[in-house]
Formats: structure tokens, C-alpha cells, sequence
């Protein structure tokens, strides 16, 4: 289960170190293999390979009507695998597309990681926090 937030800086070439709590499950569960793509609500999702292949499944059995996502999800990915260091390269497209420059906040997720601009990540959740909670979470106990 990858969960936990990591707040990491890229380095001049886009890197990302992956944090070593989950540097030696990563590499040994999933072959230190990934998929980045576009998340919609403007961040980036890094999938690990085996994990990325069961949403790219469900994605691309989509209707005709969801065909834009189709091309958000499908067509931005890109495969990547973390190097003998623990670090993933983050492309300059992708970076662009979320916002990332250089402080970021990496999110596990359960299954996969949410990588944010550190500024966009922190104003969004800042944002939430003074709203109400959604109803899904009216009958949830903590």
C-alpha cells in the first residue's frame, strides 16, 4: 500500500527521489518500473507498472463519450524506471502540464502516487479543509 506524504525537491534535470520508505518495495515489487500521466484534477499520477496496466485496462474500455479522457489518461503517459539511485525523471512536458517546478508533495495513494506543486498542493487542500465534508463521509466514523 503506498501511502504517506513525502514533500521532495526535483533536482535541475526533473529527478525525483523516490523516499526510501518506499524506494525497496517499489523496486522489488514492481521492478522499479512506472507510469506518469495527467491527473485531472492537475497534479500527476505515477503508476507502478502492474498497477498502471489494470487503470490503463479500465481507461481504454471507456465508451466513445469518455474518448477526451482517453487521450488525457492514455495518451500523456509515459513509461519511465527509477535508476540505481532511487530517482524517476519527471519529463519537462509533464512537469509543465501540473505546474512543477521545483518543490513538490508526493502522496501515496494506495495503489499509485499523486506527484503536486508543493504552492498548488497546499492552497487546494487549504481550500478543501474550510468546506464541508461530502456527504459520502456522513455515515463514516473516525
Amino acid at each position: 500500500m503506498l501511502q504517506g506524504a513525502s514533500f521532495l525537491a526535483l533536482d535541475a534535470k526533473g529527478r525525483l527521489s523516490v523516499p526510501a520508505r518506499h524506494r525497496e518495495s517499489l523496486g522489488a515489487d514492481y521492478s522499479g518500473r512506472f507510469t506518469l500521466t495527467k491527473h485531472p484534477h492537475g497534479c500527476l499520477m505515477i503508476f507502478p507498472l502492474n498497477e498502471w496496466e489494470k487503470f490503463r485496462e479500465r481507461i481504454a474500455s471507456l465508451p466513445m463519450q469518455a474518448q477526451w479522457w482517453k487521450r488525457i489518461f492514455l495518451g500523456n503517459a509515459m513509461d519511465i524506471e527509477m535508476d540505481a539511485t532511487g530517482r524517476i525523471l519527471v519529463s519537462p512536458e509533464l512537469r509543465k502540464a501540473a505546474g512543477i517546478s521545483k518543490d513538490t508533495v508526493l502522496l501515496g495513494m494506495g495503489n499509485y502516487f499523486e506527484l503536486w506543486d508543493a504552492a498548488t498542493y497546499a492552497a487546494q487542500e487549504a481550500e478543501q479543509m474550510k468546506g464541508e465534508m461530502p456527504d459520502v463521509f456522513k455515515d463514516f466514523s473516525f
